[in-house]
């Protein structure tokens, strides 16, 4: 039957049928990131998807399980979206490139990067990543259990790296050539020797430098950490 164009009368809300129109697993997983990126994690409800979509929070519960439904479903979709890159067998050259990769996945939803230290994913699209990286770090010579600390260090270490990259704050230096000049006087005249003397690197912050630094950092611990233990 055709809608009648003059019934102003609301739709009936609540859940609608799994296969409603318009309404998908992946749409709400994209809508929850544009919370993400907008608002940051804390921001995420039932609501303010429902929101984002135009539609009534409980018909979300069809696709997802919950608050903790859609954190899962946005991790996944991060690391689903990993192209983990062929194996050299140069154990370092792998870690480099599987960090790279993540850290370009990554940059395109920052504030969400974090989810992927804290969701327990049991998915393939979830595990899949993690499998690659394990299996880097025992043909290395590690043993499972060490393998899953190294792991679990090299993607906190990557994450962090990734979360200061995207919202340094004067603490860690600046970018902008005006601001520097203004950041590192103000750092001299502190009144505090050390800082007095680290000023013109304290008011830096070279985000791809920085990147290279620390991840390079972590890889060397981790070799150092591999050759220790054969």
């Amino acid at each position: 039957m055709t809608p009648d164009p003059l019934d102003t009368s609301p739709g009936r809300r609540g859940r609608p049928p799994k296969g409603a129109p318009g309404l998908t697993r992946a749409a709400i997983v994209e809508a929850t990131l544009k919370v993400i990126d907008t608002e940051g994690v804390a921001a995420v409800s039932m609501r303010s998807v429902g929101r984002a979509l135009g539609v009534d929070a409980k018909s979300l519960y069809n696709h997802v399980d919950g608050i903790d439904g859609l954190l899962d479903a946005v991790a996944e979709q991060i690391l689903g979206g990993l192209g983990v890159p062929e194996r050299s067998g140069d154990t370092r050259g792998d870690l480099r490139a599987i960090s790279d990769s993540f850290r370009d996945l990554a940059l395109v939803h920052a504030e969400a990067a974090a989810l992927v230290l804290t969701r327990q994913l049991a998915s393939f699209e979830g595990l899949a990543p993690v499998d690659s990286l394990l299996r880097i770090l025992i043909d290395a010579g590690s043993n499972p259990e060490e393998a899953v600390h190294l792991l679990r260090f090299l993607v906190a270490t990557i994450i962090g790296t990734l979360l200061r990259e995207v919202s340094a704050a004067p603490t860690f230096g600046i970018s902008d050539a005006a601001a520097i000049g203004e950041r590192e006087t103000a750092l001299t005249d502190s009144g505090l020797a050390t800082i007095r003397d680290a000023a013109p690197h304290l008011a830096r912050f070279d985000r791809g430098g920085e990147y290279e630094y620390t991840v390079n950092l972590a890889i060397d611990a981790v070799i150092a950490r591999l050759g220790a233990g054969s």
